[in-house]
């Protein structure tokens, strides 16, 4: 196997400090961190007093990244992170003996999610992955601290934030290159994409607040496997799925068990997490909600 040469990779390394994202050294030919464990930490250099991870110890230091490159042919890795990067990784399906040549990759479920909420696919800074995935890459909203996610955006479509870190362009695996497709800047990240990412955060604040009672803790469970099964509908069962979790969750605010508020706040976003318009979630979670706190004004006992 040849590798390639120090002088190759120490420019990709440099060429993305030089874009302002912070880097640290990967394995050659390899994916993983090229950095010592916390078991073999020698607390000195960059983990004096404490052990420090690849986040902590990437840089955008030309001088830092010509030391670490100097004499072996690592890989590039870019913590997402501390670049103020969010990138959305598009993956291939895994080769299997019993998978269908039609699966899906991650490129084409990303077009669909696009086309399905009215959307241009984003122009921004683009690459190939070693698999023929691809990275697409954004700038970060400020003052927000996104983490990773998978399968939130869809089948084979992460991302990479805080905690997270992307092999950059120039890096080489045993799978292929990393190259680039698309060289503009990275744009900044697309409002409705943002609003999907954390369109879940609605039900995680509910069912951590204490339920006092147990009609309150059955409301809370019924309230996140609704939003659940609204967020996974399928096309064709979208609109019918949000009036019925509507109408589920809709005695529960005609009893006093949930905030009709937060019900309506949940299942819009849900609903749009789906596909739906926000027109259309407005219409049939007002039309869900009144038909059954009209019905239920009463609680009804066993």
């Amino acid at each position: 196997m040849t590798h390639e040469p120090p002088s190759a990779l120490l420019w990709a390394a440099l060429d993305a400090a030089e874009r302002g994202w912070a880097v640290f050294p990967l394995r050659p030919f390899d994916k993983r961190p090229a950095l010592h464990g916390e078991t073999s930490c020698p607390g000195i250099g960059d983990c004096a007093g404490f052990h420090r991870k690849w986040e902590d110890r990437a840089t955008v230091d030309p001088a830092r990244i010509r030391r670490a490159w100097a004499d072996i042919p690592f890989n590039v890795g870019v913590a997402t992170g501390p670049s103020g990067l969010v990138v959305i990784d598009l993956d291939m399906p895994k080769r299997k003996t019993n998978s269908s040549a039609d699966t899906p990759s991650g490129v084409t479920t990303f077009k669909a999610l696009c086309e399905r909420t009215g959307n241009a696919v984003p122009a921004t800074y683009r690459t190939r992955t070693a698999s023929g995935g691809q990275h697409l890459y954004f700038t970060a909203p400020p003052g927000v601290r996104l983490t990773n996610s998978a399968g939130r955006l869809g089948k084979l479509i992460d991302t990479r934030a805080w905690g997270g870190y992307i092999v950059a362009e120039g890096s080489t695996t045993t799978a292929g290159p990393y190259t680039v497709i698309d060289p503009t800047p990275p744009a900044p990240l697309p409002e409705w994409l943002y609003a999907r990412l954390t369109t879940r955060q609605a039900s995680r604040a509910l069912t951590a607040v204490p339920s006092t009672s147990k009609s309150s803790r059955y409301a809370t469970a019924a309230f996140s496997a609704e939003i659940a099964t609204v967020q996974a509908a399928q096309e064709g069962e979208r609109d019918t799925t949000l009036l019925s979790a509507a109408r589920a969750l809709g005695r529960f605010v005609a009893w006093g068990d949930l905030p009709l508020s937060m019900v309506e706040e949940a299942l819009q976003s849900a609903g749009e997490y789906a596909g739906l318009s926000s027109r259309q979630c407005r219409s049939t979670v007002r039309s869900g909600l009144n038909w059954s706190i009209a019905r239920n004004q009463q609680r009804r006992t066993a």
